[in-house]
């Protein structure tokens, strides 16, 4: 059995807002989420700016006792599954539960409060240590959690694959409906590792930014200046159905997840492939199960990471698989204004993907202002674009060689 799926909710929460409204009016005006750190105080770190999630209190969005045992990335998760259900009108009937999936992706999961409680460990022993640790650092719990709350008892997991994991988890959902195994999937990811030890060890290899007295221009892709990535946190959710069962409900269908690619380098445990073809790959993929030609892509959302290495290679990546009209085709990435949300990026960034196609606009590419002769494409620089969107990709690529691209198109029904 093989279906099409629609998406037909998303929700988001991130360091521009707690929503999706919020979150697209920041990106397309070319605000920044960028600040110095205040969750921790990082003084004496190499890299001192992330994006943070700013005014969260969990307890505007679930129960007091449900936030004291949930990680601040499950948390998140909440709130954008929160959104996206609304947005979607569907609601889990009492009989429904056993066709409903939920995949939320993580790279690294509840890092907060596996750093927390090992401090309540060192200072007051192990007999004060809470009995909720294990459960909350879990990188499955966040898709647990939600499953739980919701009486979702289809698949319900949590997908690891670095920075490409939101993609991932996106893609592998819509494959449990194709296959028929659910009619609803609530997919995405979701991360909160704005913390010292996190700070110092993607410090130490040398990924992160060091513009520590420019926050807000610190994160610029695909620029010449660019230095490392900026650490953020958040989360995105798609609520995915079956064509069917969103027609059978009346459901207000906002695009089609039309290909989903997903690769591996095989190369480096943190380099991407030397000459881009794990991402092309991908790419290549997502095209064809999409049944589109390069040509019909109208924007991509690029992985861009502002590390000196990826925004090159994947340039190199995207001229491989588009050729000529790469040098037409609108790419930009919005880590530039909303950081790297490591394994929340690409379902932010899949949402953001289907608000293009709603809107008719393209974020841009802020801070873009030297260009660097091994990027030379049409990056939509530090302002946003309205432009005629049927089709959009957007990748997503992690530590470990992951590669992942998905493809949205304008749904049309007829097809």
């Amino acid at each position: 059995m093989s279906r099409r799926v629609v998406v037909t909710g998303l929700g988001m929460i991130t360091p521009l807002g707690h929503n999706a409204c919020d979150t697209w009016e920041a990106l397309v005006a070319a605000r920044s989420g960028t600040g110095r750190i205040t969750l921790f105080d990082p003084t004496g770190y190499d890299s001192q700016v992330a994006a943070e999630v700013k005014d969260f209190d969990p307890a505007r969005y679930m129960d007091r006792k449900e936030a004291r045992r949930a990680d601040r990335f499950t948390q998140f998760t909440f709130v954008a599954a929160n959104e996206a259900l609304k947005q979607s009108g569907y609601t889990i009937g009492e009989n429904d539960g056993t066709r409903v999936a939920v995949v939320v992706g993580t790279a690294i999961g509840g890092i907060t409060t596996l750093l927390a409680e090992y401090d309540v460990l060192r200072e007051k022993g192990p007999g004060r240590v809470s009995p909720f640790v294990v459960p909350m650092m879990l990188p499955d719990m966040a898709s647990g959690q939600l499953s739980i709350k919701l009486g979702a008892k289809a698949v319900n997991y949590s997908l690891v694959s670095a920075c490409a994991s939101g993609a991932d988890s996106i893609g592998e959902a819509a494959n449990i409906i194709r296959r028929g195994d659910a009619d609803v999937a609530l997919a995405g990811g979701a991360e909160a590792a704005i913390t010292p030890l996190a700070m110092a060890g993607f410090a130490a290899a040398r990924a992160l930014t060091t513009s520590n007295g420019d926050p807000e221009g610190c994160s610029r892709p695909f620029d010449a200046r660019r230095d490392g990535f900026v650490m953020a946190e958040g989360a995105g959710v798609l609520v995915l159905e079956a064509e069917e069962h969103a027609r059978a409900r009346g459901a207000n269908v906002l695009a089609e997840l039309a290909g989903y690619g997903a690769t591996s380098d095989a190369f480096h445990i943190t380099q991407p492939d030397q000459n881009g073809e794990g991402a092309a790959r991908a790419m290549r993929i997502a095209l064809a199960h999409a049944g589109l030609e390069p040509d019909d892509i109208h924007y991509l959302n690029a992985h861009g990471t502002s590390t000196p290495l990826n925004d090159r290679l994947e340039t190199l990546a995207i001229k491989k698989v588009f050729g000529e009209y790469a040098y037409e085709l609108p790419v930009s990435s919005t880590k530039s204004m909303l950081g790297h949300m490591l394994g929340a990026a690409g379902a932010v960034e899949a949402a953001i993907s289907v608000l293009a196609i709603q809107h008719g606009i393209l974020p841009p590419t802020a801070n873009y202002r030297e260009p660097d002769p091994a990027c030379d494409l049409d990056y939509v620089p530090n302002v946003a674009r309205s432009a005629s969107v049927e089709a959009v990709m957007s990748n997503s690529l992690g530590f470990g060689g992951h590669n992942a691209s998905l493809v949205f198109r304008r749904w049309q029904p007829g097809l």
